[in-house]
């Protein structure tokens, strides 16, 4: 790991991101204002029959950035997925109630709109394809009622890779940096000039690469936003063609493909696939990992084409025929998105 890496985990968190720019030879900052005043808190009240409310909690709270000049909120969707209300929480514990305006579940992105314009500056939108790896970053997550407006802390680019989720989600060019944002969920990752670059999405153990052993955040990139971001605000979702959903969670184990557990009433619990199963094969072709998987999936239609799949029981191979689904018909999202 370059030397400039160990020097800025050395600095810690507690320093402020232009002092972690001067002492790895970066400086001075480019930015005039301060694109931390973009960043605001995200909270949701999500009913307890909610598809998601056992995996996710009914009282979800994270971070957004004002991307809109009528205060339009771009967040980490798991935040706001099949919330039933709402709200944006600014300092000295100032809050207000925001509309949920869309969710994508293939980017993860996800929009709320407050229902008074908060009066904060929009971010700019950067080119997240042009960060690489060693590339310094600043992380901003909202600091709290009691606490400063965000809270902010250096940190580098470790990885630039493909990304799969055990739900079902593949993101190209995810971004991975370290050292760890402790409050990542709906973080800003902000570049040197104060555009915006990426919305924090997870924390990881292999930030560096696959299997191995450091921890850091994952960022969406958002460039994954600038072609869905019209469809969004008017559709509540984007409008390409929606992939078959087989509700089935899956661990990656030596390139098998384990699966952890199924979505109740979905459409692989309906086929019996089960907890445990090791799953071989989609249409007769084997899967090679979790991407494989997926890819193998999505490429044999839309929602409600058949997927065969050749699955390993404690009783020996099988064959399974799930008829899948579609992901927001299933989840019990707000009418209005």
């Amino acid at each position: 790991m370059p030397d400039k890496f160990a020097t800025l985990c050395k600095l810690g968190r507690g320093l402020g991101f232009a002092l972690a720019l001067a002492t790895i030879g970066h400086g001075p900052l480019a930015w005039a204002g301060s694109p931390l005043d973009s960043v605001v808190g995200v909270r949701a009240a999500i009913p307890a029959d909610a598809r998601t409310a056992e995996a996710l909690g009914t009282e979800r709270e994270g971070s957004g950035v004002v991307i809109g000049p009528d205060g339009l909120v771009l967040t980490i969707g798991y935040l706001i997925l099949e919330a039933a209300s709402a709200e944006i929480a600014l300092p000295s514990d100032r809050t207000i109630p925001a509309d949920i305006v869309a969710y994508d579940y293939e980017t993860g992105f996800g929009l709320l709109r407050p229902i008074t314009d908060p009066g904060l500056p929009p971010i700019e939108l950067g080119d997240s394809s042009q960060l690489a790896v060693e590339d310094p970053v600043m992380v901003a997550s909202f600091g709290g009622a009691e606490g400063p407006p965000s809270d902010a802390s250096a940190a580098y680019v470790v990885s630039r890779r493909e990304f799969a989720g055990y739900w079902e989600y593949l993101l190209p060019e995810a971004i991975f940096t370290a050292p760890p944002h402790p409050t990542f969920g709906g973080a800003a990752l902000i570049g040197p000039d104060g555009r915006l670059l990426g919305i924090g999405s997870l924390f990881v153990g292999d930030a560096a690469q696959p299997g191995g052993r450091m921890a850091g955040n994952m960022f969406v990139p958002i460039d994954a936003l600038k072609p869905i971001l019209d469809d969004l605000v008017v559709h509540g979702r984007a409008q390409g063609p929606p992939r078959p959903w087989l509700g089935v969670f899956t661990e990656e184990l030596r390139g098998y493909l384990f699966v952890n557990r199924v979505a109740g009433g979905g459409p692989a619990a309906a086929a019996g696939i089960e907890p445990n199963q090791v799953i071989l094969a989609v249409d007769g072709k084997p899967v090679h990992g979790m991407a494989d998987f997926y890819r193998k999936v999505w490429a044999l239609g839309r929602p409600g084409v058949v997927v065969p799949l050749t699955v390993l029981t404690e009783h020996g191979v099988a064959e399974r025929t799930v008829t899948s689904g579609d992901r927001y018909r299933y989840l019990k999202l707000n009418p209005s998105y």
